[in-house]
């Protein structure tokens, strides 16, 4: 199978190059740029591209590839220092650009015979992130398009194999990045579209289980799709050597412990151990009413379950490793990615090892895959689609959909009436196409009537709302039949509940869940 080389110099950017690459259905690997011409040789590579990188090719120890990759007879594409790399490794030169390119910029093509721009008219968007720029081309080069700020912004070798853009393609803001990259891919490096997301799977099976071994594994199972994703790949690589440790904190859905056991523990045959320490965490949150205090309460607590149950259970099943379900989104900000030396952004709250007293090994087969193709590989592992397509479920729980306060009490009201929306929601076809929708209770008492007789009761809010990465939501437009069969069913059907109100507001100003 075609296999195209990522080289990695410490670009935020680097795995969703090799993300497109698989969109256009070819195998991709990222390698650390140190990795040497023989080995990449000896993988067997039809082409090789070089990522960016926050560095400079102008400071000494900058990171550089092997330059015998360059005699490889593949072609190389450089993409922004990637470009740099090339021109100041074979014979160009690059300087500080007196003005830099940071966000849109606009390329106009010179060159109509161009083969990386092959099939594209300009002018084209383009989005730039560089404070160098090529300022002489390496002998044999020719420039094919230009920036504002950058006469020699996509370079062509035609008989040596070298390509290089200034700018990023790779990125949903480039226009006709991906093409760009599809003839890389297909017309320079000849690349079939033989790639799956079944290849994958064979993939990080066979890596899983040269890693473990005969070793055993603990995996904690939240039940959210990137575990449980986790969970089926590691079961269908190395079977009963898995133990799964599912946490009930007394803040779930309705069914979500039973739905877990009956999954991974009788559908999967999988080794399950389930945590009861529900009444643990609700008398930790007794009378803390503040959202941020019970955020940190909750937090605290998971760690400290997870200090005293996984060592316990580390012992009795010898496991050696620990999995997780860290997907790309995690890591990208958070850590460097195969050693590379990227610049740390932020820390992220499942990113960055493990408590030094576990001595386990961490195992992290999904760190590369994106939501998307996590969801593609868990139908891949025998998963559910309703499973995978779970709306998002915030990591507090329920503890943070309960105002104020969280009570047992409350809880319940809260789960009985948030699955009768999400039921009302699935059976009128309204829950595929919402982002996320959710039920909250609200610890306020309304006078009402029922069966000619006064009431006195609590308030549930209902929230749904569209959007693409949470950022950024719009509260949707659900048909009055539908909200007006959820109140009904709510208040005659969940005790302790008199009315419902229905969230209109987008955010910003207000945020997707209430605390």
């Amino acid at each position: 199978m075609s296999i195209i080389a990522v080289l990695d110099f410490g670009s935020q950017y680097t795995q969703v190059i090799a993300r497109r690459i698989r969109e256009c259905k070819v195998r991709s690997r990222i390698f650390s740029h140190t990795i040497s011409a023989d080995a990449l040789k000896n993988e067997g590579v039809i082409g090789i591209i070089l990522s960016g990188g926050p560095a400079s090719v102008k400071t000494p120890d900058s990171p550089r590839p092997d330059p015998a990759i360059f005699d490889l007879g593949v072609p190389v594409l450089g993409i922004c220092y990637g470009l740099q790399l090339i021109a100041e490794m074979t014979g160009g030169a690059v300087a500080k650009s007196a003005e830099r390119e940071y966000g849109a910029g606009t390329l106009d093509i010179t060159a109509a015979d161009s083969r990386l721009l092959a099939g594209i008219k300009g002018p084209l968007a383009v989005w730039n992130s560089h404070g160098d720029k090529v300022t002489r081309l390496p002998r044999g080069a020719r420039t094919v398009a230009r920036t504002e700020n950058s006469r020699l912004a996509v370079i062509e070798d035609t008989r040596l194999h070298r390509y290089g853009l200034q700018f990023h393609p790779e990125v949903n803001h480039t226009q006709h990045g991906v093409k760009i990259l599809k003839n890389f891919l297909f017309k320079i490096c000849r690349a079939k579209p033989e790639w799956r997301m079944s290849s994958f799977v064979n993939e990080a099976i066979a890596a899983i289980r040269a890693q473990v071994g005969s070793d055993n594994v603990l995996l904690a199972l939240s039940g959210g799709v990137d575990s449980s994703v986790v969970a089926a790949l590691l079961h269908k690589a190395i079977g009963k050597q898995l133990t799964c440790v599912f946490v009930d904190h007394g803040l779930l859905r309705l069914g979500e412990r039973a739905q877990v056991e009956e999954m991974f523990r009788d559908h999967f045959k999988m080794n399950l151990v389930v945590v009861d320490a529900a009444e643990r965490f609700l008398s930790k949150l007794k009378g803390v009413a503040d959202p941020e205090k019970k955020r940190k309460i909750i937090g605290h607590e998971f760690i400290k379950v997870f200090e005293e149950e996984f060592p316990k259970i580390a012992r009795k099943s010898g496991a050696k490793f620990l999995a997780q379900g860290t997907i790309y989104p995690d890591v990208i900000e958070s850590a460097a990615v195969n050693s590379n030396p990227a610049a740390t952004i932020k820390s992220h709250h499942n990113v960055g090892g493990l408590p030094k007293k576990m001595k386990l090994r961490l195992l992290e087969p999904i760190r590369e895959l994106f939501k998307d193709e996590v969801r593609a590989l868990g139908l891949e592992v025998g998963l559910p689609h309703n499973m995978l397509w779970r709306h998002p479920f915030p990591g507090p729980g329920l503890g943070v959909r309960v105002l104020g306060e969280v009570k047992k009490e409350y809880c319940d009201i809260l789960r009985a009436a948030d699955a009768i929306f999400i039921e009302e929601l699935q059976k009128s076809d309204w829950y595929s196409k919402t982002w996320q929708a959710f039920a909250v209770f609200i610890p306020v008492r309304t006078v009402g009537v029922m069966g000619d007789e006064r009431t006195y009761d609590y308030l549930i809010g209902l929230r749904a709302i569209h959007s693409t990465d949470a950022m950024t939501a719009d509260w949707v437009r659900l048909p009055y039949d539908l909200l007006q069969r959820t109140s009904s069913r709510i208040i005659n059907e969940v005790k302790g509940v008199n009315r419902v109100v229905y969230d209109i507001s987008s955010k910003p100003p207000a945020t997707i869940e209430w605390e």
